[in-house]
């Protein structure tokens, strides 16, 4: 009763309301015409006809396609003005004209030193191919000169980054899906007041969907209004429009553009288990030190003066000014982003990269599993080859429309060979691969088609760095407190039917 009084009163209820009441009013008007007027069917079913035709000559995911094609042939009309307005995946125009103007500053200053890549290269091709296709489609650079740390929990994370927050001396830049007023955020929300009155430049950048149940709406005016330089990126109005599609969920904690942190965690007591409403919630988080945060400074400055008036003119300030520290990591560290701007699922390629490229094991954290034929047959073949191939997922899900389907993705899975764990404290959201004892991602992209077509997205790519040991070190003692998924898992004939249904929609959710 509780949870349904919050809900009845909170942001969300009023949003999913007039949401609600347009679609009924939509079908309504639609079934009139159809009814009053014999042209409109005609109309419709024409109409229906080409977006079928457009469709299906798309170039677009095969499974994108096919959920849409169903939706529009069931639906003539509906369904085609459905897709008309919210089945593009790339942003309005507007946003794409002004964060592209903005990369296109930003892009020239993400210089790759070509010694740092040709020994990357020579000592490891498959991850010298990686790394050139992040650089060629991202224009990131990868580096030798810097330092990362694995974190196996929000915790643990969160303690570093108090840390390092109470030294920032120029700038901290944050740029989070989430935040959510509570004991996390407000203890950052307190050293940032602090760091305000000694002169440090804050900018927060938080989604405006993905922050409507934890904050008021007009939030970023508070936060204005006490010196955060803020922008609600995004903001979510209660209408049918593909503008509402693309989200902020990108994770940075960058101080001083030498230190920076990014992972699965948002800025919410769940994320550190100061709460625990799925039980134990399991994170994994990098920190970044030294050249490869110029990167990410970057792509947080390209995000930032692509959203507002205030924009950041001095962008090479905003590299460390102390001298340049040498860090003996032994290996090699390129974080990269991806966005909705192009037609370029930059997230996805690394990971079927990582899957494909894999000749012992791949480990895979994941909160979900809502992926396209080309990720399924990328597990299912390399665990036919003989590749380890072991995903862990959590035991207690979030959402349980989108834990149904990742379920109906099971059987296909196992009976390939590929190993599946469900995580018995609580729930995973480390989105983090590791294979082969040489290359691991940890980032923000989930296996699903939202983060992988849809969302601004941010990962750091560590190859033969001792980072690298660590994620399989943790993959392995979750595994232990994991519960095995049976290799003749069924889902049962009706529930079986159930998500083989949300499966066939999946990419729409």
């Amino acid at each position: 009763m509780k949870k349904f009084l919050g809900f009845i009163t909170g942001r969300m209820f009023p949003v999913l309301l007039i949401i609600a009441i347009q679609l009924a009013w939509i079908i309504i008007t639609l079934t009139m015409l159809a009814d009053s007027f014999q042209i409109i069917s005609v109309i419709s079913t024409v109409l229906s006809f080409l977006i079928a035709l457009f469709i299906i000559n798309k170039y677009d995911n095969p499974s994108y396609k096919i959920a849409w094609l169903l939706f529009v042939l069931l639906f003539p009309f509906l369904g085609a003005m459905f897709y008309i307005f919210l089945a593009n995946k790339r942003p309005m125009r507007g946003m794409r004209k002004r964060i592209n103007a903005q990369a296109a500053i930003t892009d020239p200053l993400r210089v790759q030193d070509m010694n740092v890549f040709y020994q990357l290269e020579k000592r490891d091709p498959h991850a010298g191919g990686l790394s050139r296709y992040i650089r060629n489609t991202t224009s990131n650079a990868v580096y030798s000169d810097s330092d990362s740390k694995y974190y196996s929990s929000g915790e643990a994370c969160f303690e570093d980054m108090i840390a390092e927050l109470k030294n920032a001396k120029k700038f901290v830049f944050i740029e989070f899906f989430i935040i959510s007023e509570g004991v996390m955020w407000q203890t950052v929300l307190s050293i940032l007041k602090d760091k305000i009155k000694e002169g440090v430049d804050v900018r927060l950048i938080y989604d405006d969907f993905g922050s409507i149940k934890h904050i008021p709406r007009n939030y970023y005016k508070k936060l204005n209004e006490i010196g955060i330089k803020t922008i609600c990126f995004n903001r979510f109005y209660p209408l049918f429009s593909v503008i509402q599609n693309n989200r902020d969920h990108r994770k940075f904690f960058i101080i001083d553009g030498h230190t920076a942190f990014t992972g699965g965690i948002n800025l919410a007591d769940e994320y550190i288990n100061a709460i625990a409403p799925f039980g134990y919630w399991k994170d994994g988080c990098v920190r970044i030190r030294g050249e490869a945060v110029w990167s990410m400074t970057l792509t947080f400055i390209t995000m930032w003066n692509g959203n507002t008036e205030n924009k950041i003119t001095n962008i090479k300030d905003h590299r460390p000014t102390e001298s340049k520290t040498i860090f003996d990591g032994g290996g090699y560290i390129q974080p990269y982003h991806d966005s909705p701007m192009d037609d370029e699922p930059v997230g996805e390629n690394v990971y079927l990269n990582i899957i494909q490229s894999a000749l012992d094991y791949v480990y895979i954290f994941t909160p979900y599993l809502i992926i396209d034929h080309d990720c399924i047959e990328s597990l299912r073949n390399a665990a036919k080859r003989g590749v380890d191939v072991r995903i862990v997922l959590p035991g207690i899900p979030d959402k349980k429309i989108v834990y149904a389907v990742t379920k109906s993705y099971f059987q296909d899975l196992l009976e390939a060979g590929v190993k599946l764990y469900l995580y018995k404290p609580g729930f995973v959201h480390s989105k983090c691969f590791v294979s082969d004892d040489r290359i691991a991602t940890v980032g923000s992209i989930n296996m699903d088609f939202r983060s992988l077509y849809l969302h601004f997205e941010n990962g750091v790519l560590l190859m033969n760095t001792m980072t690298v040991q660590d994620v399989k070190k943790d993959f392995l003692e979750t595994v232990q407190i994991s519960e095995a998924v049976d290799k003749d898992f069924r889902n049962g004939f009706w529930w079986g039917l159930v998500s083989s249904v949300f499966r066939i929609i999946a990419p729409m959710m």
